[in-house]
């Protein structure tokens, strides 16, 4: 069993094995989670509450060094502007990815006088996050 460095953990926009890797990436998060629904009754066990998972959404959260000439934030910019769900996919290097289609809900570029121009980013899934 080996461990990963997140380092080589990579957020590409568009298809698995056809997306542009998202330049000056540096961290990453994959986001999972299920609602809970109350599958409680008189007859559970010893008084306890029992649930069972309901619905499922994903969301990626991800930040990295601005490069102005990078065609995958072009993409994200004009996703963003015109409202359109993206592609994206994040790839370990096992070659494990994670994809699906997402919204971008936050966006923001800062530029801090001592520092290099940073870009963070929260992409929330529209749909199943599919496991390859």
């Amino acid at each position: 069993m080996s461990k990963v460095s997140g380092m080589k953990v990579k957020v590409f926009i568009g298809q698995p094995g056809t997306g542009k890797v998202l330049a000056g990436q540096q961290g990453a998060t994959l986001n999972r989670s299920a609602e809970t629904i109350d599958a409680t009754s008189k007859d559970s066990d010893g008084g306890w509450k029992e649930n069972v998972a309901g619905f499922k959404e994903f969301s990626i959260d991800c930040d990295g060094a601005f490069v102005e000439s990078d065609e995958a934030f072009e993409e994200l910019e004009t996703a963003f502007l015109e409202s359109e769900a993206v592609p994206v996919y994040i790839e370990f290097p096992s070659g494990r990815k994670y994809s699906g289609e997402v919204i971008i809900t936050d966006f923001p570029i800062e530029s801090p006088y001592d520092d290099i121009v940073k870009y963070s980013l929260s992409l929330q899934g529209t749909g199943a996050l599919v496991k390859s």
